[in-house]
Order: C-alpha cells, then structure tokens, then sequence
C-alpha cells in the first residue's frame, strides 16, 4: 500500500482485475464466468432509476455472497441508530472533548459510538459517531444494510478493505464506503481515532455548482476508488469469518468459511471512494461579508425537498481570508439546519481555545451559536489585512432534521457541561 494505484472519478463507471481476463467482455453475466468465478449484482438504488441516478456494480468472486450462516443478534451499547434510540434533552448548545484513546482492546466496530440520532433506517436520516480502533478486524467484516458509511479520521492511518480493493485514509482524507458492502477497518497507528457519518438517506453525491460555474469545490476526478484485490486462501484455510450486518437500527453477527474479500475483478459506479481534503478548491470572499457556510459543502445527501438536504458535508479548510470592513469569523446565528461539528486538526477560528482536535460540538436547528468572546473582541480589533487561515481542518454534518443526542453522549461522553459560559463575557455595548 505505499504506491498504491487507484481509480479516479466520483460517480463514473470503472472496471478493474486482479487477475487478467477475469471481467467478462460484452456482456455482464455470462453462462460461465472466467477463472470459474460468480458473477454477483451489487445495486446501490432501484432497477427503475433514472440512468443519471443508478447505481450498481457486477462482482466477479470465488464465492457469492449467499454463502454465510444464520444471522442471530449482536449486542454492542454505544452504536445507535434512529432517533427513537436518543434522548430527550434541552435545545442547548453541546460540546465534548476529544474521545477517550485509553479505551479496552477494541476493533474499529468495538469503537463505535453514536454521539447523536435522528430519522430512522430505511426512510432517512443520519447518526454523529466518533471511533476508536486500537486493533485490526482482522477475520471480521461489516457490511451496513442500512446506510453508507463517510469515515473521517482524526488520528492515525487506516487501511480500509473492501469487497472492491483497499484504500489507505490519513487524516486530511476521508473514505465513503457504499451501503450493503462488506469491509474492514484496520489502524496502520495505534491508536486510531476519528468521526462517521451514518448516511440512512439518499447516497452522498457531488453537490450541484449553479453560479458558480463548472469548476469548483470537490472535482470528480479527485475522488478515488480502488483496484481490484482479493484475500488469496484456499477455502477454510484461515479460518471462519464473521459477517456483523448493521440491519433495521441492530446489529446481528454470522460466520462463513471464507472470506468476503474474494472479488477478483469488477465493474460498475457503485464504488468505496477515498478523497484528499486538500484537493477541495475553496471558495471564498474577494470583497465584503461573511458568505453561507453551504459554499464549504464535499458532498450532499438530498432529500425530497430541493436544497433541503437528509445530510451535508461541509469542511472548513486552509484558505486565505481578505474581506474589506467584515468580522470575518463566521456571525452569529440561529439556523433552521441542525449542526454536528468536529475538528480533525489545528484550531477553529471562531472557538480558538475550547474547541480540540477529536471533540465534537452538537448546534440543534435554531439553537444560537457563534463565535465566543475571545473571538469576537480579536475579529472586532483585528487589521484587515489578507492573511492565511492556515493549519486548521474542521468539518460539520449538518442535517435538515434534529439530532437527539445518545445516553453515551449525555452520560459516559466527555461532555463540556460550561461549554455555554463562552458566550457569558459577551457584553451589551450599545451606546446612542
């Protein structure tokens, strides 16, 4: 994995082999495969979707999918998903601190804890969660049957594998990884730490430009899927598997002889994708005042109702700042959105000292947040002169409905019970 060759293209379709005349020419599902494989139909939307909107990739595997014992209930405390399993709690602003690292010996499944809930699975929705890893998977996938999977890392590398190949993710780099595909995620640092988005709507696409044009924010082609790769054992030689399914807001556990990582070639645009955050082409003011957040958005989950979406990715990057008479820290405001935020690295300028890297915020839809005291009375003062926001990378879901917060992250999560008092020196100054 240190030179790794990926496919790029967000949305495209691709092709890849691991091994040569393995993808059948012509046609998708011969009467015999090549190399005695199965072919195998992985969709991401309905048959009878628009051709713009389908979603769907041919596998090409030493064994199809079907071949997996009975599945039967896997408890696990902190993954929640929906908002019947959150918590009534106050419309007020939450903040925590970064996870916890000294967690007991875990997998990245082990770690997975749900700070906030809304919708339900299988209509819509999304679920805040933050992650530790601490030891490889190892002989253990996860395939999520409810929503795709936008893993962040905050700390350390992960090599991800996937039924379509393997993806190494640095901080800085973020890895989506489709509904109802089988993968792994293993630390390459120990320990690992970041946030997932659990997406229980639309699947995440590239949002649309309008205005702005045909170049702009996240490109297609930075977006990178990866080669073709199999687990090369000889059946039940390494052990049983076990499948854990994330299915109807559980989780549910069975074990087949073989691996699920035995696709030896592929075909189609239902794809994992790995994206460097960097690559994101930031647009910024050139003149007067603060624009909309929405100019940050990666990648949009619609809903039903246009520019209303189930879930947005927005990332605050690098960029330089150089507006002319403007408190550039973004203003004050109530917002019919609710917002989870986290902080990969740096700092964030309008929380420049209670914000940390692996913390978290939660501003419910209209809940007023802004910039604390210290940031405002320096972005009041401050020379305008352009300067460079540098060494700093924050994101936020931000979600059309609101999240309830789980009983891990009102009781066991570092929660910040005086984040309010960061407001308290902000003083009445009017003078006529």
């Amino acid at each position: 994995m240190t030179d790794p060759t990926y496919l790029a293209g967000f949305g495209n379709q691709h092709q890849s082999e691991a091994r040569t005349g393995a993808l059948p020419v012509g046609r998708n599902s011969p009467q015999r495969c090549a190399h005695g494989l199965y072919a195998e139909l992985l969709s991401g939307s309905a048959f009878t979707a628009p051709r713009a909107d389908n979603q769907r990739t041919w596998l090409y595997r030493r064994q199809p999918s079907v071949v997996v014992g009975g599945y039967r209930p896997l408890p696990h405390a902190t993954w929640k998903s929906g908002a019947a399993q959150g918590e009534a709690a106050p419309p007020d602003p939450l903040r925590w601190g970064p996870s916890q690292l000294d967690v007991s010996d875990g997998d990245f499944v082990d770690g997975l804890r749900s700070y906030a809930v809304n919708g339900e699975p299988g209509v819509g929705g999304m679920t805040a969660l933050a992650f530790v890893a601490t030891r490889p998977m190892g002989r253990r996938a996860l395939v999520n049957a409810d929503g795709e999977m936008l893993v962040v890392p905050q700390q350390g590398r992960l090599l991800i594998t996937t039924e379509l190949g393997r993806l190494e993710v640095a901080p800085g780099f973020i890895a989506l990884l489709p509904r109802g595909m089988a993968f792994k995620v293993d630390p390459l640092d120990v320990p690992a730490r970041g946030y997932v988005c659990e997406n229980l709507g639309a699947a995440f696409r590239l949002p649309e430009l309008g205005p702005i044009g045909s170049n702009g924010l996240a490109n297609a082609r930075d977006f990178e899927a990866p080669v073709a790769w199999y687990e090369d054992e000889a059946p039940t030689s390494a052990g049983a598997y076990e499948i854990v399914k994330r299915h109807g807001g559980q989780l549910w556990r069975a074990t087949q002889p073989h691996s699920p990582f035995n696709v030896v070639a592929w075909h189609g645009n239902l794809a994992p994708y790995r994206y460097d955050l960097s690559r994101f082409m930031t647009i910024n003011t050139v003149s007067f005042d603060h624009p909309d957040p929405s100019i940050f958005t990666v990648l949009t989950s619609p809903s039903d109702t246009p520019g209303w979406a189930n879930v947005d990715f927005v990332i605050f990057p690098p960029r330089w700042m150089v507006a002319e008479d403007t408190f550039r820290p973004p203003w004050y405001h109530r917002n019919v959105m609710s917002e989870f935020m986290g902080l990969v690295l740096g700092q964030y300028d309008a929380k420049p000292e209670g914000f940390k890297p692996g913390g978290a915020s939660l501003h419910n839809s209209y809940v007023p947040h802004g910039p604390d005291a210290e940031a405002f009375d320096k972005a009041s003062g401050a020379e305008l002169k352009p300067h460079k926001l540098d060494a700093t990378l924050a994101f936020m879901f931000e979600t059309r409905w609101p999240l309830k917060p789980t009983a891990w992250a009102l009781n066991d999560a570092p929660l910040e019970t005086t984040y309010a008092d960061c407001w308290r020196d902000l003083k009445d100054n009017f003078h006529a």
